[in-house]
């Protein structure tokens, strides 16, 4: 009880319904606010309680109601911090008690995390052979609508791995699922099990988060997909260079453009169109400089006359022929999704930051300059309105840095076409003279370190694009490579490929090399 209501009322007590009946007595003046405040901290710890107060710092000096302002509440979940300032230093006794029992929920989170659990899982590639894994030191590292990502530790190998926990349906087959199965590729995010659960709430999330899991309901099923750990991210790493005001080395774009290029070469050999490439959704190992694709939980096998959904896509990323509203598009969308990661890389800064969808075309067209009608049709054949004022294309060169290097600009500026089918295939990405500075002998990164493996192509690879693959493969390297893979010569590879990248943009529903069809 604080001194000014001792005072005031002459109470050892805080009466909340002694002040009540007193409010509008005149010998009372102030008791109609005071009755006001007590009622908003009341409800303001009710309401903290239920949802628990999400803020990193346990430690905050004297609970300093600025500082509180920036906690992260759950949405709907809005503290008036007012009325804690309000409720004559009760506030602090209710922070210490709300201290001890962070404290308690974290040791809890630590309990938990660290016990071992075993489940049945399936390997990610090769036959369904079900056996038991365990795994500790789990904690959550991400969550979104898809769900939560745990970061876990494998007990036989001691190998850190991320267990993306999702919502399945029992009515359908998980798309997600079903294409990592699929894919083996030396840049894209390895599955290595894969096991349902049950709708058990999961452990209390550590206090050094500002998220909150939603509740999990008892009856549902979970898709849990153990996946290979990667620390890093290109997002990281340009937001990192970005607030130091510095550019990422230009060596350092090449190698994780390079990679992301092969990884959709693979994935677009096979129909498949991942439909979100963003910073985010790229892994990297700052180690060893290998950049891996993970998310695929937009990825879809495209199908030639199969309408797909239009809204797809992050929007700083999403191609022009999705705001257009087509939804017979092609794995094109995910190329200029790729010059967008490009330009963002070479700027700084995202190259067309949209608040909404059109304002997202109107950045473009900045740019690009106002498409043609000719160009609309290829982008959807459906769209009939042309209201669009004439703005000319800005030049590339000026749309970037100075010291930016041509080849960067022209690489760019064929991978953000308006036409899909004009723009460059990501294995005739990879060849561009962007990139001739990897297939140089005896070439490393700033840090003297050599690069990861970046010529390790499989004979699926070399069939793509036959007519590639001398620039693809250094000079030195092209004899190994054949014997290394056991597959075809050059002449030979060109002669047994059943289709091209172009077609596979253009048809995803195209065979494979083995000439089995993709579904």
């Amino acid at each position: 009880m604080s001194v000014k209501f001792k005072d005031r009322y002459n109470l050892s007590c805080s009466d909340l319904k002694f002040m009540t009946k007193v409010a509008n007595n005149p010998d009372f003046p102030h008791a109609a606010e005071d009755v006001a405040a007590l009622r908003k901290r009341k409800a303001c710890r009710q309401r903290s309680f239920k949802y628990g107060l999400v803020h990193s710092d346990l430690q905050l000096p004297k609970c300093k109601q600025e500082k509180l302002r920036h906690s992260t509440l759950e949405p709907g979940c809005n503290v008036d911090l007012s009325a804690k300032k309000e409720s004559f230093g009760g506030f602090a006794r209710w922070w210490r008690k709300l201290k001890i029992r962070l404290h308690k929920r974290c040791e809890k989170a630590s309990k938990d995390g660290s016990k071992v659990t075993t489940v049945v899982a399936t390997p990610g590639q090769g036959p369904d052979r079900p056996q038991e894994v365990s795994y500790t030191d789990t904690k959550v590292i991400g969550n979104g609508s898809f769900g939560v990502v745990y970061q876990a530790k494998l007990c036989e190998t001691n190998e850190l791995v991320a267990i993306k926990k999702v919502l399945q349906d029992k009515r359908f087959k998980n798309r997600e699922l079903q294409i990592m199965r699929k894919l083996e590729h030396c840049n894209i995010v390895k599955l290595k099990y894969f096991f349902y659960s049950s709708g058990d709430k999961p452990p209390d999330v550590p206090c050094n988060m500002s998220i909150f899991l939603a509740t999990q309901q008892k009856d549902e099923v979970y898709l849990n997909l153990v996946l290979e750990y990667i620390p890093e991210t290109v997002y990281k790493v340009a937001r990192h260079y970005s607030k130091s005001k510095q550019t990422i080395p230009i060596s350092f774009i090449k190698l994780y453009m390079y990679q992301l290029f092969r990884s959709l070469a693979y994935i677009h050999s096979m129909g498949i169109c991942h439909r979100d490439i963003k910073p985010q959704n790229l892994l990297l190992d700052p180690e060893t400089g290998i950049l891996k694709l993970c998310d695929f939980g937009s990825a879809k096998h495209l199908v030639k006359g199969e309408l797909n959904v239009s809204y797809i896509c992050s929007r700083y990323y999403r191609a022009p022929e999705l705001i257009f509203g087509a939804i017979d598009y092609t794995t094109r969308i995910d190329v200029w999704s790729a010059g967008c990661v490009l330009a963002e890389l070479l700027l700084g800064q995202p190259i067309f930051p949209g608040d909404s969808g059109v304002d997202q075309l109107v950045e473009i067209i900045k740019v690009l300059g106002t498409p043609t009608k000719d160009q609309i049709k290829e982008m959807n054949p459906n769209y009939t309105e042309f209201k669009f004022p004439q703005i000319k294309s800005h030049p590339w060169q000026q749309v970037f840095r100075a010291r930016t290097p041509p080849e960067a600009i022209e690489l760019v500026a064929r991978l953000l076409e308006y036409t899909p089918s004009v723009r460059i295939t990501p294995l005739e990405a990879c060849a561009h003279p962007f990139f001739n500075e990897l297939r140089e002998p005896g070439t490393r990164l700033p840090s003297g370190n050599e690069f990861p493996p970046l010529f390790n192509f499989t004979g699926h690879e070399l069939s793509i694009q036959p007519s590639l693959n001398n620039i693809l493969i250094p000079l030195g390297m092209q004899s190994n490579q054949n014997q290394a893979e056991g597959g075809p010569t050059q002449d030979s590879s060109a002669s047994g490929a059943g289709a091209t990248l172009d077609h596979a943009a253009d048809n995803p529903a195209l065979t494979n090399a083995s000439g089995s069809a993709v579904a």
